[in-house]
């Protein structure tokens, strides 16, 4: 049976997709070496459609109204440029309320997009593009420490590593964070009032990695505009092992803080991604595996959701569980020694 892999690499290649939206302009090229803040593609978006009805205007039919239309799809109009005239004695006509661009005529209608934005993407990492997709952004490539999670409030940015917490079951307090922090990422523990949240967003902070958070605070952590990424779960879970011995011993270095949402079906996933120096460049790690005795797993759920163990045994056929329910499932010896029973489905791959 096939696992999917929670990623906790000390050193592996990693590639990652960076793409705008909507169309646009690419600015990288290949073999480009970026930095995470540099900008790799820009596009310009319409806010709003203003649809203007000419027939109902002028009071004439859908195809008269097309025949007195002055402009043509993918016109750029500025305020008040002339859209249609009716002609005659008492000739009327339709002006561009805003500056905009023609989208479509027909009907005896003219749609048009107004309220241009731009948007610049960002690398978000740093690396080398190894592959540009026209008009939409580039793929790089980079060699460092992976570590994934299984929440993000959906930003990304870059920063400095700060450690505030000495124990995988630490709690980060509002009260740690000082003007000192400014700029940073800061790996902290667990999350419990909406107070931390706002103190790190006036410092600001460029990034905050916990283990775990109250579900309450959801709401609150989307509207923070510094990546927050969950690591273990919700509610009161430590850190584990894996990732807490990973990144404390990373402090103090550069980390990408990618909280991209967890969508299972792409496989991507919140994470951390720390460049390191390489002599010998590394594989890309698999994004499944399969059961087997030996291997190192996590659980996902309840009663031991975050808890690390190695797989010592995988019963044939379905195994009979405290629930009562028969299913697939593997016998896990956790670090603290016990060996319980878990289904498959409960588990994944750490490495």
């Amino acid at each position: 049976m096939l696992a999917p892999v929670l990623h906790v690499l000390p050193m592996t290649a990693i590639v990652r997709e960076r793409s705008l939206p909507v169309a646009g302009r690419v600015t990288a090229h290949m073999n480009q070496r970026v930095n995470p803040t540099d900008v790799i593609a820009e596009a310009s978006f319409a806010r709003e459609h203003v649809l203007l009805d000419v027939a109902r205007t002028f009071g004439v039919s859908t195809t008269v109204a097309d025949k007195l239309v002055k402009v043509k799809e993918g016109d750029r109009l500025a305020q008040g440029a002339l859209v249609a005239e009716s002609g005659g004695f008492l000739s009327r006509s339709i002006r561009a309320p805003r500056p905009g661009r023609v989208m479509v005529i027909g009907g005896g209608q003219v749609l048009m997009e107004v309220g241009d934005a731009k948007i610049e993407l960002r690398a978000g990492l740093p690396g080398t593009v190894v592959q540009v997709l026209p008009e939409r952004g580039v793929v790089i490539r980079t060699v460092g420490a992976l570590v994934q999670g299984v929440w993000g409030n959906g930003r990304i940015d870059s920063g400095l590593m700060r450690v505030l917490l000495e124990k995988p079951d630490d709690v980060l307090m509002a009260d740690r964070l000082d003007v000192s922090l400014r700029g940073s990422v800061i790996l902290g523990g667990h999350v419990r009032d909406a107070e931390t949240l706002r103190v790190a967003a006036e410092l600001p902070i460029r990034g905050l990695i916990v283990s775990s958070m109250v579900s309450p605070l959801i709401q609150t952590a989307y509207q923070m505009r510094y990546p927050i990424l969950v690591l273990d779960g919700f509610g009161g879970m430590p850190m584990n092992s894996a990732a807490f011995k990973l990144l404390t011993t990373n402090k103090e270095r550069e980390v990408t803080v990618n909280a991209e949402h967890f969508d299972r079906y792409s496989g991507n996933r919140p994470e951390v991604i720390i460049p390191l120096p390489f002599t010998n460049e590394p594989d890309e790690p698999e994004p499944y595996e399969t059961f087997a005795v030996g291997l190192t797993v996590r659980m996902r759920r309840p009663p031991f959701a975050g808890m690390i163990g190695t797989i010592s045994n995988l019963p044939a056929g379905l195994s009979l569980l405290q629930s009562g329910l028969r299913a697939p499932a593997a016998e896990v010896k956790l670090e603290n020694g016990e060996t319980v029973t878990v289904p498959l489905v409960n588990l994944e791959v750490v490495g």
